[in-house]
C-alpha cells in the first residue's frame, strides 16, 4: 500500500514533464505502474497510452489557450502515425508469444523484454535531452520527412507505450521550422491523437481497472498545470537537464535490475 502511496505521488511527473517539455511522460509512466503498482508489463504500456494520451489531451488545450499549436503540421505528422500505432497495438502485440525465447539456460518473456527496450528508450532519450542540439539541414523535403518520422513515432508509441516527445519535438523544429514552444504544443496534440488511438487497440485485448486508472490519470492531469505554470518560471535550460538526467539514471536502474533478474 506504501509503494501505491509514493506511485500516486510520482503520476504528478506524468503530467508535470509533459507540461514543461512537452514529452517525455511516458518514459515514466510505464516504470512507475510496474514498480509502485505492480502491473504487469505489457498492461503497464496499454495504461500508459490512457494516461498519457489523456494527460497530453488537456496540455495541448492549455497550449492551445495560448495559441502556441500548429494544427496543420501536427496533422502531417500525426495521422501517418496515429494509424501506425493502432494497427501494432491491435494486430502486433496481441500475436506476440509470452515466451519470445526459451533453452536451458535462459527464460525470456515478453514483459521483461518490453521493460529491457523500455529503459533502452530511456537512456536514449536522455542522451538526446542532455546533449546539445546541432541544428543540420533536413536531407527530405518537408512533408516527406515529417511522415516518416511519424511512422517512426507510430511504431515506438505502438510497441512500447511511449509518446515519442522527445523525437517529435527536434523534428518539428528542424523539419517544420517551429518555435520551440510552438512545437512543444504541437507535440502534445500528435502524442495524445497516438496514445488514446492505440489505446483502442488494447481495450478488446485487456481487462481494465478503471478506479486506478483514472485516479492515475487525474494526477498526471493536475501535474500539466504545475508544469505549465513552471515553464514560464524556470530556464529551460535549467529545466531539460535536471529531466535528462532524471531519466538517464532511472533508465540505467531499470536496466540494471531487469538483466540481474535474467542472471
Amino acid at each position: 500500500m506504501e509503494m501505491e502511496i509514493v506511485g500516486y505521488i510520482a503520476s504528478l511527473f506524468i503530467g508535470l514533464s509533459l507540461g514543461i517539455i512537452g514529452g517525455g511522460g511516458s518514459v515514466l509512466t510505464v516504470p512507475i505502474l510496474v514498480y509502485f503498482f505492480n502491473i504487469e508489463p505489457i498492461l503497464a504500456t496499454a495504461y500508459s497510452l490512457f494516461i498519457v494520451g489523456s494527460t497530453s489531451a488537456v496540455g495541448a488545450l492549455q497550449k492551445w489557450i495560448k495559441k502556441e499549436i500548429s494544427f496543420k503540421v501536427a496533422l502531417t505528422f500525426g495521422l501517418p502515425s496515429l494509424i501506425t500505432v493502432y494497427v501494432i497495438r491491435t494486430f502486433l502485440i496481441p500475436a506476440i508469444p509470452d515466451i519470445i525465447y526459451q533453452n536451458n539456460d535462459m527464460l525470456i518473456r515478453k514483459g521483461p523484454l518490453a521493460l529491457v527496450l523500455f529503459a533502452i528508450l530511456m537512456i536514449a532519450a536522455s542522451i538526446g535531452i542532455l546533449k546539445p542540439q546541432e541544428i543540420k539541414r533536413p536531407v527530405l523535403p518537408q512533408t516527406q520527412g515529417l511522415i516518416l518520422l511519424g511512422i517512426a513515432v507510430g511504431i515506438l508509441s505502438g510497441l512500447l507505450g511511449a509518446g515519442g516527445g522527445f523525437i517529435i519535438i527536434p523534428a518539428l523544429i528542424f523539419y517544420a521550422s517551429l518555435d520551440i514552444k510552438t512545437a512543444v504544443g504541437s507535440s502534445l496534440v500528435i502524442i495524445a491523437l497516438n496514445s488514446l488511438v492505440g489505446f483502442t487497440g488494447d481495450i478488446v485485448h485487456h481487462s481494465m481497472d478503471w478506479t486506478k486508472l483514472l485516479s492515475i490519470t487525474a494526477l498526471g492531469i493536475a501535474g500539466t498545470f504545475i508544469g505549465n505554470w513552471l515553464s514560464g518560471q524556470l530556464p529551460a535550460t535549467r529545466i531539460k537537464k535536471i529531466f535528462g538526467w532524471f531519466i538517464l539514471l532511472t533508465g540505467v536502474l531499470i536496466l540494471a535490475m531487469e538483466l540481474f533478474a535474467l542472471t
